[in-house]
């Protein structure tokens, strides 16, 4: 039996354990059943985002974000393409800042569109400006090891 990974719903908000060995195999959550390691980016409340980067186990890519933004809405079908190409290895988000405005004070956003990549519990790196797909899985592959 491998070890569990704590991942938290990005749906519900429920922590949730995870053999490391079934993450490709589309794991649930177990209180709403929504998928963990779907591939697919997920737009949450700053609240989820917090709560998962302080206890997820696989590494967070978060694109801050606000819709009335051009190059975000230009790079978004780019991030959704990294997200199938890193799963399930690595947990992809969006972060609105026009309804979440308490993170763009917390993480001192000055421009948008803004990745962050978060891995055990710390923000690791930061990528500014609408990126292709490629440009973002080599940002994530260069500063978390185990997506190679």
């Amino acid at each position: 039996m491998s070890a569990g990974l704590k991942l938290i719903c990005h749906d519900c908000d429920t922590a949730n354990r995870v053999p490391a060995d079934k993450l490709g195999s589309g794991p649930k959550c177990g209180t709403c059943g929504a998928k963990l390691t779907d591939g697919k980016v997920h737009d949450i409340a700053f609240k989820t985002m917090e709560k998962s980067v302080k206890s997820d186990d696989l590494p967070l890519i978060v694109d801050f974000w606000a819709a009335w933004c051009g190059p975000c809405r230009m790079m978004a079908p780019q991030f959704a393409q990294a997200a199938k190409t890193l799963a399930p290895h690595v947990r992809f988000a969006k972060v609105d800042t026009q309804s979440n405005p308490d993170a763009t004070v917390r993480y001192n956003i000055r421009g948008i569109p803004l990745l962050i990549l978060f891995d055990k519990g710390r923000e690791v790196a930061r990528l500014t400006g609408a990126r292709p797909a490629v440009d973002i899985e080599a940002f994530v592959r260069t500063h978390v090891a185990q997506t190679a």
